[in-house]
């Protein structure tokens, strides 16, 4: 499987190749089943757009992160139908993983497309988990007809695999039988305000091998307004930033998503903050904490 490098690179074109490239990051600008507000399809494409705004050197670990290697590909191509969408998006992975050693960020595109995201790296690692954030425990089965609704996207990995939500403000009435049961460990928002504690609990109920999915609406919209579904009560910067740094410290990350960004006219604000999350995360898994 051939992968082309996108024109526009995260941050800045460097000359990273998947060879030499300690991160490779691949837009999914995917959008089907968004059921309030839309946009998110111009979200990956906004937040590489906003990449180029954030200095190089990262202030908090004090280093050049770039200097290690960032190649961005093109965009999957997200216009076939669902039924066909969701396979091809996994065999893209599955041939990613296979042609590099870089550590993969996915940029989306709506929630949804984490169902397709996730089996290459549960095959690959036995005992993975995932860590979830997000404002919504999108545990439902099915949900306006799709089952590849952005509202199901953590539900077929849950059934096989460990599932700890933190953020969570939002559970449907159909989808309650599913948190805290089985696989999954919820975290709701409002039980969840010592963040020490959460922290520890969040570290102790992971595997060793973890897998990050980032809905943005996860922060509160002080912090992330540009996004779909937003909820009140979310996290702030920091204290998001505190828990993956301690998750990126302690555990072996495999994988990060990072979706729902929906851009908001005249405003660059969740764009850039998302950039800035993935750019630092990126610091965090180069071993700088």
């Amino acid at each position: 499987m051939k992968f082309k490098p996108n024109k526009r690179q995260f941050l800045l074109n460097e000359g990273a190749t998947l060879k030499n490239a300690a991160f490779v990051v691949l837009p999914v600008p995917y959008e089907r089943t968004v059921s309030y507000g839309k946009g998110t399809a111009k979200g990956p494409a906004a937040v590489l757009s906003a990449s180029p705004q954030l200095e190089l050197w990262d202030e908090e670990l004090r280093t050049e992160t770039w200097k290690n290697g960032i190649l961005t590909l093109a965009p999957v191509d997200c216009a076939m139908p669902e039924r066909r969408f969701f396979p091809s998006l996994e065999r893209t992975v599955e041939g990613l993983l296979s042609s590099t050693g870089a550590l993969p960020f996915f940029i989306g595109g709506e929630h949804s497309v984490t169902q397709a995201l996730l089996p290459p790296f549960i095959r690959r690692h036995k005992d993975l988990s995932i860590l979830h954030f997000d404002a919504h425990a999108d545990l439902r089965v099915s949900y306006r007809g799709s089952r590849r609704s952005h509202a199901c996207a953590l539900h077929p990995a849950s059934l096989t695999n460990r599932v700890v939500q933190v953020g969570i403000r939002s559970v449907g009435h159909d989808e309650r039988q599913f948190h805290n049961a089985g696989n999954v460990r919820t975290h709701l928002m409002h039980e969840s305000l010592d963040l020490p504690k959460l922290r520890r609990e969040v570290l102790r109920e992971l595997t060793d091998t973890v897998y990050l999915t980032i809905d943005v609406d996860g922060f509160d919209p002080s912090v992330m307004p540009g996004t779909g579904t937003p909820q009140p009560g979310g996290f702030s910067w920091y204290d998001a930033l505190d828990l993956f740094r301690e998750v990126c410290r302690k555990k072996k990350i495999v994988g990060v998503d990072v979706v729902e960004t929906a851009p908001v006219k005249g405003s660059h604000i969740t764009e850039l903050a998302a950039a800035k999350l993935v750019y630092r995360l990126m610091g965090y898994l180069s071993g700088k904490i």
